[in-house]
């Protein structure tokens, strides 16, 4: 059995800024599977997939930078 006690039992997360932060993963994600979609009706699905890829994580950079200089 486990013990009732201890270091880690009850500690409760934390974020160290009143402030969500914004995950870009799903951003980058949508746009490489945007850019797959729109790449392959141009007929292009590889140059699709590297273009979505390459706004995606611009897109995640640009938040990141945003919520880093926020807080």
């Amino acid at each position: 059995m486990a013990r009732s006690s201890g270091a880690w039992h009850g500690a409760r997360m934390e974020q160290h800024s009143g402030k969500a932060s914004r995950a870009g993963g799903a951003i980058i994600a949508l746009s490489i599977m945007a850019g797959a979609i729109i790449g392959n009706i141009l007929g292009q699905p590889s140059i699709g997939m590297v273009g979505g890829t390459a706004i995606g994580v611009a897109i995640a950079l640009a938040l990141y930078l945003y919520d880093r200089k926020r807080g």
